[in-house]
């Protein structure tokens, strides 16, 4: 059953909008960032990473954001050109702005962390001027992110691109990708987050963050009440993540959707939920169902936490496919079932 109709006549897949960071991931692991003396650069920001996520399994992706208008915006740009990404709509900071730096610590498979520079920072300063209706009304979908709503001006900017996706009647993703550096209170992030949920046909959230963007209305019993909610706004799919738990799908339709990771050897524990997201939308863009496009995110996600970066480490459509084929000769086609109630 397909839950979202996509205009096909337009000339885009998907826009994200949002920030483009700089990851740097050290090349020593197991051990602390104050122990680690080497990084290796590569592009991140979640929106930035599903972007290129679907680049790389063959959709026309674009972007809307600023960078710094230096040589790390630069690299921003220049890689996004390389992946064939729109980059039209990615402007440059006015007033001096950096582009977000993360340093990632990977000190076990389970054990990693970031610690994000995000002061006077680039994407933040994103402004509704720089949002434009015939680029939105020339997507398949918009994807928002959660960040881009933690300050002024970005977060008018994504206010009124949420606007002129419901003017011109593109479908809207919203990514909750809750990062605390820059939200004054958790108040401000349940109201704008909530806001922009209420208007979205797919919300995407780990469990802690629809607790967080839920904060004002109560606590949820269980993940079915949490769907049944974004539901009544006029959601028509929820992915709630719960990490090594897997994860669970639900539809407007009533039916939902649950699957586990597949077996791999982890290296990191960040990054899977921006392959996972870019995979699932690549299955509904396609026409799959729900629980087809549920197995082929499941899978990139799984091959994104065994990869050193996230961007550069964003897989194909073929390397997903026999990623799942692996999985079913070594363990059984059991491992990669999706459980549907």
């Amino acid at each position: 059953m397909s839950y979202i109709q996509f205009d096909e006549h337009r000339r885009l897949d998907i826009i994200p909008l949002g920030r483009a960071a700089i990851d740097f991931n050290p090349v020593e692991i197991n051990c602390t960032l104050a122990e680690s003396a080497t990084f290796k650069k590569y592009l991140g920001g979640s929106p930035a990473n599903i972007a290129v996520g679907l680049a790389r399994l063959g959709k026309k992706a674009g972007f809307i954001g600023m960078v710094s208008d230096d040589r790390f915006g630069e690299f921003v740009v220049s890689y996004f050109q390389k992946e064939g990404i729109d980059i039209s709509h990615i402007v440059k900071a006015r007033h001096g702005e950096s582009l977000g730096l993360t340093f990632t610590e990977i000190r076990s498979p389970s054990e990693s962390s970031l610690l994000m520079y995000r002061n006077s920072i680039a994407d933040l300063s994103l402004e509704p001027g720089d949002v434009d209706e015939e680029y939105i009304k020339s997507t398949k979908l918009l994807l928002i992110s959660g960040t881009a709503l933690a300050q002024s001006p970005s977060r008018e900017a994504a206010l009124k691109a949420v606007e002129l996706a419901k003017k011109t009647q593109t479908p809207l993703a919203f990514d909750i990708d809750y990062r605390p550096y820059n939200w004054k209170s958790g108040d401000e992030l349940a109201v704008y987050c909530s806001a922009v949920a209420r208007c979205s046909d797919i919300i995407f959230g780990s469990r802690e963050e629809f607790d967080r963007m839920q904060s004002l209305f109560g606590k949820d019993a269980d993940d079915r009440q949490t769907a049944d909610r974004w539901f009544g706004f006029g959601a028509k799919i929820l992915i709630i993540k719960h990490g090594k738990e897997g994860s669970c799908v639900f539809t407007s339709e009533n039916r939902s959707y649950r699957v586990k990771p597949l077996p791999i050897k982890k290296l990191k524990g960040f990054g899977g939920g921006d392959a996972y997201a870019s995979a699932f939308l690549y299955g509904l863009l396609q026409g799959w169902d729900v629980k087809h496009s549920l197995e082929f995110g499941n899978a990139s996600a799984s091959l994104l936490v065994a990869s050193h970066s996230c961007s550069d480490a964003m897989p194909s459509a073929g390397q997903i496919e026999q990623y799942i084929k692996e999985c079913e000769r070594k363990y059984g086609t059991d491992v990669t079932k999706v459980e549907e109630s």
